[in-house]
């Protein structure tokens, strides 16, 4: 029979046990407390942005990550001011003002082609056109493009500029082009670094979420309208305007790869203009593809100019309905050749202009018709800047 002293020995031991598990218990959530605030003050001092800290990480996450949602981590009590930093995340996230960032292609891309779950906006959203400049270096018409500007609503427009690296945009501070130029790449007429560009573009100006249509140009493009008048014209569209249609010739399908089979098929490819027009909805899609992206990349070489056939391509094969098949930008090829007529300044005259916007055809729009067909132009030289400021006010409305 056991004494009471080894009764009491055996209380004590198994006590002791427990009190030990606690204590380890409790450390190891004091220490997972200690690091878990260490971590977010280190995130907080070391991102160049607050706010782009709270607006990029929850879009972010891998599929078995947990949401780092502000609020259930407790960030208020580690930083007093929450509730103004919300209004500045916010703010940030749904019109950003600064477009540098040090994201890779590939990180861009798959940064920009993140879609919200939840269709409602938490925020007062204005649909924007984002006017996608694709250029070698300077912009001759950036003072017409400026007019067209001057005195419209700054959340209905957003301005993304892309030059060759060693080019740098110098404007004033007062400019709308001010601190709008993408970290960009070399581009090379022909090649599929032209594709780049615009993937590169669209993934800079879906980072907006307020931007909703998104619309490419160059160096030598024009608006032949108003603001009010473009601003509306797309906004109400239905579809997208990307230029897609069958050439038969050689300058078509004279140039598809038959080792592009299965994946793409003669009957599916398509030509068009480089100068697009396009919705949120097919702007995210054309930028999320990776597939047939790589088959004109392998494939679509040498004289077979993947800028003219990649999106009209693709776009037909998969998302047909969003698009309207036609271009909202005019261009003169009637001289045949590789490059279409350009304008100087002997061309610019009031009836010539009145001729781009007004010239008798009609055009889908809705699955209706319109009479207004183009939106801008193409291609006019430096020397036509003087007889168009002089000719915008009257004609162009501008």
């Amino acid at each position: 029979m056991r004494s009471r002293t080894g009764r009491d020995e055996i209380d004590y031991s198994k006590w002791s046990g427990v009190l030990k598990d606690l204590s380890i218990g409790l450390m190891r959530s004091l220490c997972f407390l200690i690091v878990f605030v260490i971590g977010i003050v280190v995130g907080l001092l070391s991102g160049s942005h607050v706010d782009r800290y709270f607006t990029l990480e929850p879009y972010t996450l891998g599929p078995n990550q947990a949401s780092l949602n502000p609020s259930s981590m407790c960030i208020n009590s580690v930083v007093g001011t929450i509730a103004a930093e919300d209004r500045n995340s916010m703010e940030s996230f749904s019109s950003p003002k600064n477009v540098s960032h040090g994201m890779s292609d590939e990180e861009l891309l798959w940064r920009a082609s993140l879609v919200p779950e939840n269709a409602r906006y938490p925020f007062d959203r204005m649909p924007k056109i984002a006017f996608m400049f694709l250029t070698r270096g300077p912009l001759p018409f950036l003072p017409l493009w400026e007019r067209f500007f001057d005195g419209q609503d700054v959340r209905k427009y957003s301005i993304y500029v892309h030059a060759n690296p060693e080019f740098q945009l110098n404007v004033s501070n007062s400019s709308v082009f001010y601190k709008r130029q993408i970290p960009s790449q070399y581009v090379e007429w022909g090649t599929v670094s032209l594709v780049d560009a615009e993937r590169r573009l669209l993934g800079n100006a879906l980072l907006d979420f307020s931007n909703e249509r998104f619309v490419l140009l160059s160096e030598s493009c024009i608006p032949i309208y108003n603001f009010p008048t473009v601003y509306k014209y797309l906004v109400k569209s239905n579809y997208s305007f990307l230029d897609s249609y069958v050439d038969p010739s050689r300058y078509g399908q004279g140039r598809y790869n038959r080792q592009m089979r299965p994946d793409i098929r003669p009957r599916d490819w398509r030509k068009g203009s480089q100068w697009f027009e396009m919705n949120r909805a097919l702007a995210i899609k054309v930028i999320a593809d990776t597939k047939y992206y790589n088959l004109f990349k392998r494939y679509c070489t040498h004289d077979c100019y993947p800028d003219e056939h990649y999106m009209p391509t693709f776009v037909h094969m998969f998302h047909e309905r969003l698009n309207d098949g036609r271009t909202v930008t005019y261009v003169d090829w009637s001289l045949g050749g590789p490059h279409p007529a350009s304008f100087g300044a002997k061309d610019i005259t009031e009836s010539y202009m009145r001729s781009l916007r007004n010239n008798g055809t009609t055009c889908s729009y809705n699955k209706g018709t319109s009479r207004v067909c183009y939106l801008f132009a193409r291609k006019f030289e430096p020397s036509a800047l003087k007889p168009l400021l002089e000719v915008a006010s009257k004609v162009l409305e501008y």
